[in-house]
């Protein structure tokens, strides 16, 4: 593994173990020819077969595991460097073939050992959202705690090993946002409303991707809009207008006009692919609703509004 030479072979000085020597070392020391067999097979492998040369090292370990000297005490650290690496491998495959309870189990491991190692966090961040979007939440709150910590970490300067399967450090930002405010929306809508709205200030495919927006609607509509609705009906329902009521009313309409942009933006983003025409009807149901409201009960300009939503701003928050 290209991590171990950097991580283990620069910093565990042996000269007995880093040459062929080291196995004359251990013929000169013990006439044990078994010991002398594995630690040679070890010797011969480490570099261009390191899973031959790890499989050598657990035999030496295991068989002569009463044995503290210097051989010893490399290969433990060998070892150990190697399976390190072999979990921070492993983690992306585990995520890509879905299997999310060893993939966080791993992750775990890993940052156990290495606290700060960015590239764990961002894959066990956005996997969080992968595993959400198949019905897998279990992992949710771990995955919210690997998300933030990774956007702070980048926002601070912090860069991982490589950027890859994200194109950069924006896109990986967009992407570890736009988790962030997909896993809150059940939870903590209104945080999930700053999530999406940064997630979708970066150059990225989450800038163009329909569900950001949709995602945001949905935010607006069971957070501030479903709570600022509830306090309306209660205090001001069947009751002469007020100076409150009014002010009330014009909050109510700030957040349905926030909601019909997310909801033209997101069927703007669909555009015509097959793929997405089932939703793009439910989102425009629920696009007529508000829009009819906020215009006289007319739908007129209604496709002229989704055809140039993508061509404004985004608007902030309330």
């Amino acid at each position: 593994m290209k991590l171990l030479a950097k991580s283990l072979l620069t910093a565990v000085v042996l000269a007995v173990a880093l040459t062929t020597a080291g196995a004359v070392a251990v013929a000169q020391e013990t006439d044990d020819q078994a010991k002398i067999d594995i630690y040679k097979r070890f010797v011969e492998n480490r570099v261009n077969n390191q899973r031959a040369a790890y499989q050598a090292a657990r035999d030496y370990l295991q068989k002569y595991t009463k044995d503290k000297d210097q051989y010893t005490d490399y290969l433990t650290k060998w070892v150990a460097a190697y399976e390190s690496d072999e979990r921070k491998a492993n983690l992306p495959v585990l995520i890509n073939e879905k299997k999310f309870d060893e993939a966080y189990k791993t992750g775990a491991r890993i940052l156990a050992d290495e606290p700060d190692y960015l590239r764990a966090q961002i894959d066990l961040g956005y996997a969080g959202y992968i595993a959400a979007s198949a019905k897998n939440e279990t992992h949710n709150a771990a995955a919210l705690g690997y998300a933030t910590k990774a956007i702070q970490l980048i926002e601070a300067g912090k860069v991982p090993s490589e950027w890859a399967p994200f194109k950069g450090k924006d896109d990986t930002l967009a992407y570890l946002n736009y988790a962030v405010g997909y896993l809150n929306l059940k939870t903590d809508p209104n945080k999930a409303i700053d999530y999406l709205l940064k997630a979708a200030q970066y150059e990225s495919e989450i800038k163009k991707t329909p569900s950001t927006y949709y995602f945001l609607a949905v935010a607006y509509e069971s957070g501030p809009y479903n709570t600022l609705s509830a306090a309306y009906k209660k205090d001001f329902a069947d009751k002469p207008e007020t100076p409150a009521s009014k002010a009330a009313l014009d909050k109510l309409n700030v957040l349905m006009d926030r909601i019909i942009d997310s909801y033209a933006r997101a069927i703007a983003a669909a555009g015509t692919d097959p793929k997405t025409e089932q939703s793009r009807k439910e989102w425009t149901t629920q696009l007529s609703t508000y829009y009819k409201f906020r215009n006289n009960n007319s739908e007129a300009g209604m496709p002229e509004f989704i055809a140039a939503a993508l061509q404004k701003p985004l608007p902030p928050k309330p």
